[in-house]
């Protein structure tokens, strides 16, 4: 049994296509195919049911993905323990985060890590929606609430402010704003209510405003629209600090307060590779939400 086809085997497992599975390994479907064919029939039994949905392990496919997954974490074990020598973090690591965090925090903080472990490559990959860590989407995501199913470790990194903020250009002619129900009279930027991925991030529900004139899926898309004096929407202290001309609206009656966390797959702690980038994610994260909070 060739370790090149259980890894084929698992990335189409994983991302239920060929033509999936190929562009993780970087290899074309067909060889991605043949690599299953030659293990099916190696084994002699049928790993995959074929559909328009795409590609589902079969009972046989799950008991092999099962030793297919202890195999891949050995064989990164020993990768880990070989480059290991020189105390310094190698090879690649994919961080799955919303594009809030990913746009305002990370840069930085991945930035010195990779200053730090130059044979080091990390990918983060910024997307309003939650990360599925099984199909190896991403290494680690960063998330605003806990899951609570998968074989999954789940570590709090950091609590986060929001307050509501305009530009102070929007403020300087639209009607003054004293209490809450004067948002009423205001455009109001906000998300797409049929496309919040985590209730944590409902926040305008939350200070009761139904009416949102200028909506996206997209933080940072709602941070470009109240920065350029599009209406008033709630903001991220830690992206407040990054703008001139944007201030905070109402702060003494509204504060918002949230959690990051770092979710990792459970055999991922067996690496200390992953330990070790996670701690120092974790402690730059800390220090970069400090820094930027204290700025506004």
């Amino acid at each position: 049994m060739h370790w090149d086809d259980l890894k084929t085997f698992l990335a189409v497992a994983r991302a239920e296509s060929l033509s999936g599975a190929g562009k993780r390994l970087k290899v074309d479907p067909a060889t991605a195919g043949r690599r299953i064919a030659r293990l099916e029939e190696e084994i002699g039994a049928a790993l995959f049911a074929k559909s328009p949905q795409g590609y589902a392990p079969t009972e046989a496919g799950q008991r092999l993905q099962r030793h297919a997954e202890m195999a891949e974490q050995a064989i990164l074990s020993a990768e880990e323990d070989i480059r290991g020598q020189s105390g310094l973090l190698s090879g690649q690591i994919r961080l799955g985060a919303p594009d809030g965090v990913a746009n305002f925090l990370l840069p930085q903080v991945c930035s010195e890590i990779v200053q730090q472990n130059p044979d080091l490559e990390v990918q983060i990959v910024a997307l309003p929606r939650l990360f599925n860590l099984t199909r190896r989407e991403a290494d680690l995501a960063i998330t605003v609430s806990p899951p609570t199913a998968g074989r999954l470790t789940v570590q709090k990194v950091s609590d986060y402010k929001l307050h509501l903020a305009a530009s102070r250009d929007y403020l300087r002619n639209a009607p003054p704003i004293e209490t809450l129900g004067d948002l009423s009279g205001h455009r109001i930027v906000g998300y797409i209510q049929d496309m919040i991925f985590d209730k944590e991030l409902d926040y305008l529900s939350e200070l009761g405003v139904e009416r949102v004139s200028l909506a996206s899926n997209s933080a940072v898309v709602q941070f470009n629209w109240i920065r350029q004096g599009g209406g008033i929407g709630v903001m991220h202290d830690f992206a407040l600090a990054s703008v001139q001309g944007v201030r905070r609206v109402l702060a003494d009656e509204i504060s918002m307060t949230r959690t990051f966390y770092l979710v990792r797959h459970a055999d991922d702690t067996r690496l200390e590779r992953m330990n070790r980038f996670a701690e120092a994610l974790c402690d730059g994260l800390r220090r970069e939400i400090a820094r930027l909070e204290a700025e506004t």
